[in-house]
């Protein structure tokens, strides 16, 4: 090591950067780099969120429609194949239940359930869920299980 080839430790000096708006002698004085006029220049500027340069926004060029029913029930469906192949995998057997459905990630936590009717059931399975279609609740009692509504 001489004087030729000193340098300070990595990462001891920081880079500063343009230091802009600090008078003309800097030469990033005046409109410090921001060009001349409009929004874009001005201090405590910040482009709203849809904003096209004061033409009509998207938004509010497309009219509403329809309504959103703040009462409407969402449930999760889980059809009966589904069922019928965690019995073949051999993860439920007999009793199938809400807790069965969300250890299996079939439900959240929060979910109301509702039994569906697509594909066969041939397990005797005892289902608990929120709501059943006609399909499966007759399917289920066909192939000897029952089906109970929570």
């Amino acid at each position: 090591m001489d004087l030729s080839n000193l340098k300070p430790a990595e990462g001891s000096v920081k880079n500063q950067g343009k230091r802009i708006g600090r008078g003309q002698g800097s030469g990033k004085g005046g409109t410090a780099t921001r060009g001349h006029k409009g929004a874009k220049s001005r201090s405590g500027y910040s482009k709203k969120l849809g904003f096209e340069g004061g033409q009509m926004p998207l938004q509010r060029r497309v009219p509403k429609f329809g309504f959103t029913n703040i009462n409407r029930v969402e449930y999760q469906g889980v059809n009966l194949d589904t069922l019928q192949q965690l019995v073949d995998d051999k993860k439920i057997k007999g009793t199938v239940d809400f807790e069965t459905l969300f250890i299996n990630r079939l439900a959240g936590k929060n979910d109301l359930v509702k039994i569906m009717g697509r594909g066969e059931l041939k397990a005797k399975l005892k289902v608990s869920a929120h709501k059943f279609t006609a399909s499966a609740k007759a399917a289920i009692e066909a192939a000897g299980g029952e089906a109970i509504t929570l």
